[in-house]
């Protein structure tokens, strides 16, 4: 009987320290993932390395070895920096639907850096968390957030109502569906510089476009959104735009405005030349940051230490 009691007072024991032990194990999984992540950056940070070694890509006209991110998705940040640098800014005024929650967008750097401009997006909790976030931007005049569902019929208006109209210095569309069909509609402003996500699962030279569906809601997996790139350069041609680059990853296309354009790009400015796939590994070199924007005096804090002025 006493042997009985000492062998369940042991189990007893055992039993309690099962927490101690999954916290051990939960401690050793995070660890292994930690370094998991370590190692899938570094090894996709030698592989880009090893794409811009190409013999194309080295040519100077060229923008992805320029590519980096501060609050962009991936290196658009970089891209654009490097665009504006060749032509100049003028207004610093952007408009950019797509915009999330406004921490990771390819105009929040720049309204950091001193721009300003108009955000749209169809969500109401992104709307309101702009909002919450950027309420320094918005105080000041520096930021109009605008919560809309666009279409063709009504991208004009809800600019227009915002107070722009003309020439503006950047246009930025990423709302994974209608956006070939949206930048076509636009004739209220006149941007000089337009970034746009094409579909790189329609490689060059095919030419296609998703069908116009004012209620389209990508469903995060589907491959049925947007334009492929060709498409998009030839829509491009027909507003007065060059297409002018695209990130390695494979994601956004950059236009610059053709009576401003000539020289300063590459001379073969086709979908075929300048196409890159979709590089999936790649996200995980470009990881978001953890900026308070909404404490105060955070976009002070950015100005000061920043050393060009984009």
């Amino acid at each position: 009987m006493f042997k009985k009691i000492i062998a369940a007072l042991k189990a007893l024991s055992e039993f309690r320290l099962i927490p101690q032990h999954l916290r051990r194990v939960s401690e050793h999984t995070e660890a292994c993932r930690r370094q998991a992540t370590l190692a899938s950056r570094m090894l996709a940070s030698a592989e880009r390395d090893r794409i811009l070694t190409n013999e194309e890509i080295k040519n100077p006209l060229r923008l992805e070895r320029f590519g980096y991110k501060g609050f962009s998705q991936n290196d658009e940040d970089g891209i654009l920096q490097e665009i504006f640098s060749r032509i100049g800014t003028t207004d610093r005024c952007f408009i950019e639907f797509g915009t999330g929650d406004g921490r990771e967008n390819n105009t929040v750097f720049l309204l950091c850096c001193g721009w300003s401009g108009l955000w749209i997006d169809g969500s109401e909790r992104d709307h309101q968390s702009q909002r919450n976030y950027f309420s320094w931007a918005i105080k000041k005049g520096l930021l109009k957030s605008v919560c809309r569902f666009l279409s063709t019929s009504n991208i004009n208006e809800v600019i227009r109502e915002a107070g722009l109209a003309g020439s503006i210095d950047l246009l930025s569309i990423d709302v994974d569906g209608n956006d070939y069909h949206l930048w076509k509609a636009i004739d209220v402003v006149q941007p000089r510089v337009v970034v746009i996500e094409y579909n790189a699962y329609a490689p060059p030279p095919v030419e296609w476009v998703m069908a116009y569906d004012p209620e389209y809601a990508w469903d995060g997996k589907s491959y049925y959104f947007s334009a492929s790139l060709k498409s998009l350069e030839l829509l491009g041609k027909t507003k007065g735009y060059t297409l002018v680059g695209c990130n390695l990853s494979g994601l956004n296309a950059f236009f610059v405005r053709s009576d401003i354009a000539a020289e300063k790009f590459v001379g073969n400015s086709t979908a075929e030349y300048l196409f890159h796939p979709r590089r999936w590994w790649m996200d995980c070199m470009f990881t978001t940051g953890c900026i308070p924007f909404d404490r105060p005096g955070i976009a002070q804090e950015f100005q000061a230490s920043s050393r060009s002025k984009v």
